[in-house]
């Protein structure tokens, strides 16, 4: 079974009390199943004879428990919005991360505390992503997940392994897949709106040729309806070489055919991206 994050929970809180071990190893092969104020207030006194400015209004400390981010109000907020469904436990958190591993969310989401925490300080944006931490956890979210006004974070120890993992990759194919059958993980999950496939512009290269590529669902995407179910229990990973990962999973076609799909996806600032299916 899966290997990628089940020490996450335990080591985040280790982290608490005593030197958090850094550095966590994604490789391996795995399996899992399914189970989004600032200006210048200018005061004029009719009785006075000059215009005198009123002090302009302080930029809050922290929005709902969330660090104030300089020029991205927009991030704070959506992260508040988050953290005040955090409560409410971890099968409503999986629910509405639906775009993360539901293994990840309950490992990630594990210690409340912890994270509000880390969340406390102020944030900072770089390139799409904003990220909150402290000595314990680094917490960070995307643009795309913060421009829909409620962004899901993943939780990092900080000082560790932030890339995505194996989790990762298997869920990105099954809301592929999910789609393809004409059950989405969520209503909004479409590709226009979260893409899953590689776009034509990422190098392509799995095997290490040295003369990349465009990746081949690129050019030649695959039709809908070719699958019309698979089997999620039995959705596997294992690591070829460098950012790309392969993931099977047994489908039935149209056709009534019954085979394995292998998947072979490429890691990126966004998380995994499909590139090439075989089978």
């Amino acid at each position: 079974m899966e290997n990628g994050r089940t020490a996450l929970r335990e080591r985040v809180r280790q982290g608490l009390v005593g030197t958090l071990i850094v550095g966590v190893g994604w490789l391996g092969s795995g399996c899992d199943s399914r189970v989004g104020i600032e200006g210048t207030d200018w005061h004029a006194d009719s009785a006075a004879t000059a215009e005198t400015a009123a002090p302009a209004l302080a930029t809050p400390a922290s929005v709902g428990g969330v660090g104030a981010v300089p020029g991205r109000p927009d991030a704070t907020a959506a992260v508040a919005q988050w953290l005040s469904t955090l409560p409410r436990g971890l099968d409503e958190m999986t629910a509405r991360c639906w775009t993360m591993a539901p293994r990840n969310v309950r490992d990630m989401y594990a210690d409340p505390q912890a994270v509000r925490e880390a969340l406390a300080g102020p944030g900072t944006a770089e390139g799409g992503t904003v990220t909150w931490q402290n000595a314990t956890l680094t917490v960070t979210a995307q643009n795309r997940d913060i421009a829909t006004g409620y962004a899901c974070p993943h939780v990092y120890p900080t000082g560790g392994d932030t890339g995505f993992n194996d989790a990762d990759a298997r869920h990105t194919v099954r809301r592929f897949l999910s789609r393809a059958i004409g059950k989405p993980v969520d209503p909004a999950d479409r590709e226009d709106a979260y893409p899953l496939l590689c776009p034509a512009a990422r190098t392509w290269d799995p095997n290490g040729t040295g003369k990349p590529v465009a990746p081949p669902l690129a050019a030649n995407p695959p039709k809908p309806g070719t699958v019309k179910a698979f089997v999620d229990e039995s959705i596997k990973s294992e690591w070829p070489r460098g950012g790309y990962i392969t993931v099977s999973v047994p489908v039935t076609t149209a056709a009534g055919n019954q085979t394995k799909q292998i998947y072979t996806l490429k890691s990126g600032a966004e998380g995994y991206c499909i590139g090439d299916l075989s089978g």
